[in-house]
Formats: C-alpha cells, sequence, structure tokens
C-alpha cells in the first residue's frame, strides 16, 4: 500500500509549531508542520514550557547545590532554552537607544556595543537579585516566579505589536511577518487566557495571588516605554520587551516579599 501523506494541522496548530521553534530550541517532530503567521499568540505558552522546565531544575536542585548555583543555572538555562533570540534584541535595542538618530543602524550593527553589554550585565543582574531575595524569603515561591515571569514576559510583545508600527519595511524586518497577520489584541491574547486562567485559580486556593499577577505590570509597562522612546517596534525591541518584562517581573514579585505582602 503507498504510504499516506500525514495530513494537513490546523492553522493554529501550525501558528503553535512555528511558535515552538521560532523561540525556543526545543526539538519538533515532523507533524505538525510551522507555519510562521501569527506564532506570537502562542509565544506565552512556550513561555510556559520554558519557564516550567527552568522550575523543574530548581526543585530538583534544591537543597543539593548552593542557592548561588541554582540562580546561576536557572537563569542559564533560559537563555539557552530561548537561544539567546530575546536578549540579542535587548542588547541591540539598548545599542540603538544610545546611538540617538542612528538607532536603526545601530541595531542591525551585528556588533555589540557598550550599551548592549551594560544591559545584558544588568539584566542578569536584576535576575540574580529577584531570585536570591525569593529564595532567601519565600522559597517556596521561586518555581512558581519563574513560569510566571517566563509567561508575561512573552505577552508584552502582544501589546508593542498592538499599540506601535514595525519601525523597519517589512522586507528588510525579520519580524515584520508579525504585523502583517496581525488580528488585534483581544484574538491574539486568546490562547493566554487559559494561562490567566491558571494564575486566577493559584489565588483562589492562597498561592499568593498579588505576586504572581503582579507581573503583568512591566509587561504592560516596558512595551509602552520603549515604543515611545523608539518611535515604534522592530524585532529586536520586541526581544527587548521580553527580557526586560521577564526580569522586571522578576523583581517586582520579588519587592512585593520583601514589603511583606506575600
Amino acid at each position: 500500500m503507498p504510504l499516506q501523506r500525514p495530513k494537513a494541522a490546523p492553522g493554529w496548530l501550525g501558528d503553535l509549531a512555528g511558535a515552538w521553534i521560532f523561540y525556543s530550541v526545543l526539538p519538533l517532530g515532523a507533524w505538525p508542520r510551522p507555519r510562521f503567521e501569527r506564532i506570537a499568540r502562542f509565544a506565552p505558552w512556550v513561555g510556559l514550557v520554558i519557564g516550567s522546565l527552568q522550575a523543574l531544575l530548581w526543585w530538583a536542585s534544591v537543597g543539593r547545590i548552593p542557592v548561588a548555583a541554582q540562580v546561576a543555572l536557572v537563569v542559564a538555562l533560559g537563555l539557552w532554552l530561548s537561544g539567546g533570540l530575546h536578549m540579542d534584541g535587548a542588547m541591540d535595542t539598548a545599542d540603538g537607544l544610545g546611538a540617538g538618530p542612528r538607532c536603526l543602524e545601530a541595531m542591525e550593527d551585528s556588533r555589540v556595543g557598550a550599551a548592549g553589554v551594560l544591559a545584558l550585565v544588568q539584566l542578569l543582574l536584576l535576575r540574580a537579585a529577584a531570585l536570591f531575595s525569593l529564595a532567601a524569603l519565600v522559597p517556596a515561591l521561586v518555581p512558581f516566579a519563574l513560569i510566571a515571569a517566563s509567561v508575561w514576559g512573552r505577552m508584552a510583545p502582544l501589546v508593542a505589536m498592538e499599540r506601535f508600527p514595525y519601525l523597519r519595511p517589512e522586507p528588510e524586518g525579520s519580524a515584520g511577518f508579525h504585523r502583517r497577520h496581525w488580528r488585534g489584541l483581544g484574538r491574539e491574547l486568546r490562547p493566554s487566557l487559559v494561562l490567566l486562567g491558571f494564575w486566577a485559580g493559584l489565588g483562589a486556593v492562597g498561592a499568593w495571588p498579588g505576586v504572581l499577577w503582579s507581573g503583568g505590570l512591566p509587561a504592560l509597562l516596558v512595551p509602552l516605554g520603549l515604543g515611545r522612546r523608539l518611535g515604534g517596534h522592530s524585532g529586536d525591541s520586541y526581544g527587548a520587551c521580553v527580557e526586560w518584562s521577564e526580569a522586571l517581573a522578576l523583581a517586582v514579585m520579588a519587592l512585593l516579599v520583601v514589603l511583606g505582602w506575600a
């Protein structure tokens, strides 16, 4: 009998597969075939997987290695699982912000400038400080905070895509397809409603609801702030939105814990 071709996947499943391989280095089988159209709507789900793997590593290493090593390993794991895609964008965006009128030219340059290096150091230190604080004050919260921050960080570009134009002509921008297939924030957020329901469920059982929800504040303010400074967004600044929102989400959660709100 002749071999049958696998059935074509629904469009949403193709977009989910596209998000999986675009936003992570995690392997994907031969089916479904990835499609690169409305993949940004599934980025928070990829963030859920990445954050869960970081949380699993944290759980598995509690009491076995020093906290400093735990922090370094979970941060490194997050960078590796994302392929450094978002951090590269954050560094390029920092170089662009420091270049004034030559912003887009600096962001396009493959060489990393002083502003990009400073952004990298600040992001890593911010994550480390937040995780150290959480581990010292409410250790059980750390895995949940890692998952929440990873999800919130990947919601931030959706706000950027909704509120601001794309800075580059589409043929020149590797992320121009996001805007080309955009259907409005309401529709693009639908896959994330399940994740928001998960936070609500945690709140219902008393699992630090305010702390986990607080990560949404950077996810809103970071894309708005960057968009106003740049006059729009590009693929690089979408990545910067992810990195800064995720790091600041962890920082806000840690601050609430320090203030005794958890």
